[in-house]
């Protein structure tokens, strides 16, 4: 089986099709080195500010893939598809929207391009916590019943562990990464720079920086760099 397009990505940026980014900033970003960029976002998200920022995005040769948290922005053109169910979440984030969107859209998805997203939001104050409903105070126990559910029983090809605008827990990371045996470790949260790039991609299959974009631009991009210091 052909791998899948994510399997070598160390380096990925998440830009958000609600917030704005100038035309230098974009082009920043997709010529930085990075081994791809993630569009979606929480909220605000909709086909046709989706489909605009994909379009920017096609300027430029980097890899895109669709982070499809809604139906609604489910535009066609992206390298890649991901699915997020979420792992501490409500129902109607794990299943429900799910089974919807499969229902109104399932005959149109490349299902070679796509794949099932486990993830588990970490910071309780995000907008993607309060929207999903996520419990986030969990202890080592119920972390590592999540990380064997998502690996060992759903045989999930991603975890993705996301502390949403804060930079999280690298012990807890580690722990999470030792009991994967399958799944790629997907991490993003409070990366603004260097340093903390590198911490958390000793851990992380893939690092993902997002929020920075938009607040500290040259940090942002030298993340990449840094990611990349020590790829084996």
């Amino acid at each position: 089986m052909k791998p899948a397009i994510y399997e070598n990505w160390r380096h990925a940026f998440k830009l958000d099709p609600d917030k704005e980014l100038s035309d230098e900033a974009l082009e920043a970003v997709c010529t930085s080195g990075t081994d791809a960029v993630i569009v979606g976002g929480s909220s605000g998200v909709t086909y046709d500010n989706t489909n605009e920022l994909l379009s920017r995005i096609r300027r430029y040769p980097v890899p895109c893939a669709l982070e499809a948290s809604s139906g609604e922005a489910a535009v066609p053109g992206f390298d890649y598809y991901f699915i997020p169910l979420v792992l501490n979440g409500e129902a109607e984030w794990l299943v429900r929207r799910q089974l919807e969107a499969l229902r109104l859209y399932g005959v149109f998805i490349p299902w070679e391009q796509t794949a099932a997203e486990g993830y588990v939001i970490l910071n309780g104050a995000s907008e993607a916590a309060r929207r999903t409903g996520a419990e986030t105070e969990l202890d080592a126990e119920q972390i590592e019943a999540i990380v064997r559910m998502a690996d060992r029983l759903m045989r999930l090809p991603i975890l993705y562990i996301e502390y949403s605008g804060v930079f999280g827990d690298m012990e807890r990371l580690g722990r999470i990464r030792e009991l994967l045996t399958g799944a790629r470790l997907f991490y993003g949260g409070g990366i603004d720079g260097p340093e903390k790039a590198r911490a958390a991609a000793a851990w992380a299959h893939t690092v993902i920086v997002g929020n920075a974009v938009y607040d500290k631009l040259n940090e942002a991009l030298s993340t990449v760099a840094a990611v990349k210091e020590n790829i084996d």
